[in-house]
């Protein structure tokens, strides 16, 4: 993950001039329209050269609706095409930088038979994605708090994540019927050995010094320290990400995993989650278990939560994500959202999200309720093309470098 960091920032700012005389139609948003928009959703501060997207859901740990996606794509579009500004922020309001999606909200779309806004907020969430992978300018997302699903989504592609010890990291969507997206096959397949693997089956959560060890995160620091970071980052005019990454190290802090941390047990974890099915990856687990090992115990019963369907979808996923770009990625996810959203081949994720979130009864009724009635049709109907009455996701990789 640490060549993931310094190819992406080599990669867009040797070639920034090309791109930005390219993409100059993609990103023309008056600015006046942005300041005097009421959407209380994304707050923005203005600083010497930079600019900061704060979100601003804290009732709901700021997790993402339609409005917070459709803005922030926005206002990133226009200061990336504005010449005064040379690097942009994004970081969340209170305790949490982002819990994720907002899926309550897209389970009530789909209670209310509105399947088209679920997909328009797919379409935009993954195209804001592509964006940060791809922007022309030094991208520093501050992780103090909750960082899941799409709020890692929005982060992790850019050029910096600054991570704390309040940092909590997850992909908990198997525990809702769904599958790991918003760029999650792309950047959890890079994690050192089958980590992203573990990490997209069971939606364990890691710290942020289990972020920085891996390579989630490009720094760490103490919380306290933020309000330092903000205030010597408002000091700079530039759009050098090296000056940028020079006055983070200022704040930058050595921390190691706590002893029990999944970190120290990668070779069991390889062990296990390096076969090529579920079913293999579980049975490498019993057999470990068998040894009265603990942690491969909790890790059988952390998938035994899960939905059957959502674990083989998302280990193909994951397997399929090593060998393509972030906006391949992207496409394939968007596929895989739309097929999970419509409900034709599962309800899995309407369940989940009542049963966890909804009725909160932790009762589940998956379906298939086993791995053994999971057919390949089913995992393959995830994966396959959409029809002409359903749209492949479009991006715009012939103005913006597909990132690899």
């Amino acid at each position: 993950m640490q060549s993931f960091k310094s190819t992406s920032i080599l990669r867009r700012f040797l070639q920034k001039s090309r791109l930005v005389s390219q993409s100059r139609s993609f990103c023309g948003v008056s600015s006046n329209v942005l300041i005097d928009e009421p959407e209380s959703t994304v707050l923005v501060e203005g600083k010497a050269s930079s600019r900061t997207a704060i979100l601003n859901r804290p009732h709901a740990l700021n997790a993402i609706n339609y409005s917070v996606a459709s803005r922030l794509m926005k206002l990133y579009k226009n200061w990336e095409d504005d010449p005064d500004i040379g690097f942009v922020l994004l970081k969340g309001n209170d305790r949490a930088f982002s819990a994720g999606g907002d899926i309550v909200s897209l389970y009530n779309l789909l209670k209310q038979g509105n399947f088209q806004d679920c997909k328009e907020f797919c379409w935009t969430i993954y195209s804001l994605i592509y964006v940060v992978g791809t922007y022309l300018k030094p991208h520093v997302a501050l992780l103090n708090g909750v960082t899941m699903g799409g709020g890692a989504g929005i982060s992790i592609p850019g050029t910096f994540r600054v991570a704390t010890e309040k940092t909590v990291f997850a992909t908990p969507e198997t525990l809702i019927g769904y599958h790991p997206d918003a760029g999650a096959s792309f950047y959890l397949s890079r994690l050192p050995g089958y980590l992203g693997e573990y990490l997209a089956l069971t939606g364990d959560k890691i710290s942020g010094a289990e972020m920085i060890s891996c390579g989630l995160a490009t720094h760490y620091t103490h919380s306290a320290k933020i309000p330092l970071i903000e205030e010597q980052l408002g000091t700079l005019i530039t759009d050098d990400p090296s000056v940028i990454e020079r006055s983070l190290e200022n704040w930058g802090e050595i921390v190691h995993p706590e002893p029990e941390s999944i970190l120290h047990r990668i070779e069991t974890l390889d062990k296990c989650f390096s076969h090529d099915t579920v079913e293999e990856i579980i049975d490498a687990l019993e057999s470990e278990a068998a040894k009265q090992d603990a942690w491969c115990v909790a890790t059988l019963r952390k998938l035994q939560e899960t939905s059957p369907l959502s674990l083989k979808v998302s280990l193909r996923s994951i397997r399929e994500g090593r060998h393509q770009t972030l906006d391949q990625c992207l496409r394939r996810e968007y596929r895989m959202s739309v097929q999970a959203l419509s409900g034709q081949i599962t309800s899995d994720f309407r369940e989940g999200v009542r049963a966890r979130l909804v009725d909160r009864d932790l009762a589940p009724k998956w379906d298939p309720p086993t791995l053994e009635k999971v057919t390949d049709d089913m995992v393959d109907q995830y994966f396959s093309r959409l029809t002409a009455f359903e749209p492949e996701l479009e991006l715009p990789t012939q103005q913006r470098e597909a990132f690899t």
